[in-house]
């Protein structure tokens, strides 16, 4: 069974539809792409599915831990290269988390974002600059 289909829409629009859940979204192709930018491109979209992968791992291993990671956020850049076109750069910032003086929750914490699943897919030329900013 497909894990996702994909529909186009037309006009550089796709809806793309999670096969287990029925789960749907739209992508655009962006504004300096020949797009209406009016959804996630799909480039976007590979950032958010990092940012989104480390996030979940990150609480796996809160849980395991029994670290509290209540309020955690990410800012994600996305910097593109043109010839040829693709993603050069995703820069992660993590922010918004209660304090975490411990240093061994947070080796855990960052170690376990950077083995996730995404980042170990994307090709070793793009470049994934991840900090974590405890407040």
């Amino acid at each position: 069974m497909p894990t996702i289909h994909s529909h186009y829409l037309g006009e550089l629009r796709t809806e793309q539809t999670h096969v287990a859940s029925g789960q749907k979204f739209i992508t655009d192709a962006p504004l300096d792409n020949q797009g209406r930018g009016e959804a996630i491109s799909p480039t976007d979209s590979v950032c958010a599915a990092l940012s989104a992968c480390m996030m979940t791992l990150m609480g796996i291993a809160a849980r395991t831990h029994e670290i509290n990671i209540a309020g955690l956020q990410a800012s994600v850049t996305k910097h593109m290269q043109s010839n040829p076109r693709k993603i050069q750069k995703i820069e992660i910032e993590f922010y918004g988390w209660i304090h975490i003086p411990d240093e061994r929750q947070r080796l855990i914490l960052e170690r376990t974002a950077m083995t996730c699943p995404v980042a170990l897919s994307l090709h070793p030329d793009i470049e994934q600059d991840i900090k974590f900013r405890y407040d």
